[in-house]
């Protein structure tokens, strides 16, 4: 069934073609993920749509009842008696006072209580604490309908979506499977596109190597030899000229092969670029950030409580935790010089945090990377190349950036200053998905410590070596990934349900004993009996397993 379709759709900002698609069509159950760099059309496409703005050319139309999830919009309606609301454990449903966190939880269980046959989502996951996308994924792989959602979170795409929709240079490709079968493709694609332009570039190199062969010949064709006679000198110019033209045929005809080539465009490998401290000021100590103290509260509410923390030089930690929980609080307290924190001699902070304040809004790209940099502006270019900034993008002023471009620069501007230790929060947030595996490939190679905040469970996998984990106002410290992080909780949560386990058994035992000494004329002794046997293999399978 077609429940939305889009048709010679042409949208113009200017003089400048943002979309351009031929043909697009949404059926019931289609669960579709869309992708494509910052500035590519995505919220567009979902506005044109769904009827928010019109295309300049062509048609759109959705043919149910749908919901739209929008990234920015703050006013919204909210229904009352929502169950959706207690399954996304929505705290505050009274639409005052909400947390972006709790905006978007109250946007997402609007969209699901309306049943609606589609559900439009523009970054549904923005400012979801770990907690809060998990809910939305068991409600959305649940939700009987079509999804249609842009999405920077790769493993929610990789979850939720069975299509991806690419969106590059205004045109538009659909792709079976999900973001990371999707990235296969696209490597595929990429190696084939090389290869064919390979075969072309050699093809065409052979063929005028074969001109300049043919060219060479004629020039070595033997003028008429003296001693020749008239007759016999007027046929060897005659045969002389018959075999040049046909060379020169033969030239021409090559010629016409090589402009009927079918050319192919090379495609585009970002330049590598690694990040060290080389000219920075290095740190030579163990632990450059610690406290043993760490206590925090706004009124009544505590934040930390007796606690602490370390974080190790040239280490890679991240800050985990719900919302709410204080991840920024202890970043802002550990730029901030708390008193309760101790900061190595040598340190240089570098802060990265959502207001973007360390751009001058006034000055262009470039300027603002360059202001602080420690790199000569090759490398500068280099790096600005790789997060997938233009030539002639490093030359706009800040203010005609949009805010995904706007935190690429920043981050830029940080990592190539003189700053040993970086603190970032959310650096990631509103980036598309090519750019932040660029900024994670980037934080991965940087050669110094960074300490971060972020909701990307994939960034803080591939990124992170040590984990500081935010619980009940303590902190729990972890010198390993978070994959390893993980597991280990997973073994102790087991292990502590064993011990559950254990103890019941146990008690369940020593009641069955007492009834077996002092028997009843109710009790069944037998039957007792054979329960204390399957208590005992119970008992010794678990404490073996203990063991």
């Amino acid at each position: 069934m077609l429940i939305a379709q889009m048709s010679k759709v042409k949208k113009y900002y200017a003089d400048r073609l943002i979309l351009d698609v031929e043909d697009f069509k949404l059926y019931k159950n289609d669960r579709v993920g869309i992708v494509g760099l910052n500035g590519s059309g995505k919220t567009t496409f979902l506005n044109i749509l769904t009827n928010t703005i019109q295309p300049d050319e062509g048609t759109a139309s959705v043919f149910v009842n749908y919901s739209y999830i929008t990234q920015f919009e703050r006013d919204f309606a909210v229904e009352q008696d929502n169950p959706a609301a207690g399954k996304l454990k929505v705290k505050n449903p009274d639409n005052e006072g909400l947390s972006g966190g709790e905006i978007t939880r109250m946007k997402i269980s609007g969209a699901l209580s309306r049943n609606s046959a589609l559900i439009i989502g523009d970054e549904p996951t923005s400012n979801l604490d770990w907690e809060g996308i998990e809910l939305l994924k068991k409600e959305l792989k649940s939700f009987d309908g079509a999804l249609l959602i842009v999405s920077h979170d790769r493993d929610f795409l990789d979850e939720i979506c069975g299509m991806i929709l690419e969106i590059e240079n205004g045109r538009i490709k659909l792709y079976k499977g999900n973001y990371s079968k999707y990235r296969i493709m696209k490597e595929e694609e990429r190696k084939r596109a090389l290869f064919e332009y390979e075969q072309y570039v050699d093809e065409k190199e052979r063929l005028k190597q074969v001109i300049e062969e043919k060219k060479h010949k004629i020039q070595k064709m033997r003028k008429t030899p003296k001693r020749m006679g008239n007759s016999e000198a007027r046929l060897h110019k005659m045969a002389a000229r018959q075999i040049k033209g046909v060379i020169e045929r033969q030239i021409n005809a090559v010629k016409t092969r090589i402009e009927k080539l079918e050319a192919k465009e090379k495609p585009r490998d970002l330049p590598q670029v690694k990040l060290d401290l080389q000219k920075s000021r290095q740190l030579h100590c163990k632990v450059v950030v610690n406290s043993e103290t760490l206590s925090k509260s706004f009124g009544t509410r505590v934040i930390f409580k007796d606690t602490g923390f370390r974080i190790f030089n040239n280490s890679k930690t991240a800050i985990i935790g719900p919302n709410g929980s204080g991840k920024t609080t202890l970043l802002k307290m550990i730029v901030n010089g708390d008193p309760s924190i101790s900061i190595a001699h040598g340190v240089r902070i570098g802060y990265f945090s959502q207001d973007i304040s360390i751009l001058s809004e006034d000055k262009t790209l470039l300027e603002n990377v360059m202001e602080e940099s420690l790199y000569d502006e090759t490398f500068v270019r280099i790096l600005l190349a790789r997060l997938f900034f233009r030539r002639e993008d490093v030359a706009k002023k800040v203010h005609l950036l949009s805010g995904g471009e706007k935190v690429k620069a920043a981050l830029a501007k940080i990592i190539v200053s003189d700053y040993n230790v970086l603190v970032l929060d959310e650096p990631t947030n509103y980036l598309d998905v090519y750019s932040l595996e660029a900024v994670e490939k980037a934080l991965a190679d940087y050669m110094g410590t960074i300490i971060f905040v972020s909701h990307d469970r994939r960034l803080v996998n591939n990124v992170a070596d040590h984990i500081i984990s935010i619980e009940n106002c303590k902190t729990v410290c972890f010198d390993g990934t978070l994959r390893e992080f993980e597991k280990r909780n997973e073994i102790s949560v087991k292990a502590d349900s064993s011990k559950d386990e254990l103890m019941v058994l146990e008690n369940r035992m020593s009641h069955i004993l007492s009834r077996l000494s002092m028997p009843s004329k109710d009790d069944n002794a037998e039957e007792l009996d054979q329960e204390y046997q399957k208590l005992l293999i119970k008992i010794k399978e678990l404490k073996k397993k203990a063991d």
